[in-house]
């Protein structure tokens, strides 16, 4: 009898592995545990091929991701936005300029993204030219300069 049988697990599982990998275990921990409660699957040569197909259309789509978001970083790194807001005494503005104000300015060039992509510390409350960065994905970061001006 074998000492070790192979599984594809399919969903993490501690001390084990996590989802899409190869592992060995013990024969009664696959047949008891792992497989009754659908954790693994048998490691059949069709069960390794289907892994590593969806491992290959995941990178795919990955790399397909990152191109967008790299096209749109570019965009956004040469766009410069122009918010008008009215002002009292001393140039301090009425309000204040939010991220949901820069996302309509930006919307209105033909660009779109999240603005909760924005990281904006606080709300803009006086005039003045900003940099806000923008981050697309984990490795995706674009800077949109913000001007506001007086009205």
């Amino acid at each position: 009898m074998a000492t070790t049988l192979q599984v594809i697990l399919q969903s993490d599982v501690d001390n084990v592995g996590k989802s899409g990998e190869l592992v060995k275990v013990r024969p009664g921990f696959a047949r008891n545990y792992l497989i009754p409660r659908s954790l693994a699957v048998p490691a059949t040569t069709a069960a390794i091929n289907r892994i590593s197909h969806e491992k290959a259309v995941a990178v795919a789509k990955a790399d397909k991701a990152k191109k967008e978001a790299q096209g749109v970083a570019e965009k956004i790194n040469g766009l410069k936005i122009t918010i008008t807001r009215p002002v009292g005494e001393d140039d301090r503005l009425f309000g204040s300029v939010t991220a949901k104000d820069i996302e309509n300015e930006v919307k209105k060039t033909g660009l779109a993204f999240d603005r909760k992509k924005m990281h904006l510390a606080d709300a803009i409350k006086a005039l003045g030219t900003y940099e806000v960065p923008v981050k697309l994905m984990a490795d995706v970061t674009a800077t949109l300069k913000v001007e506001v001006v007086k009205k």
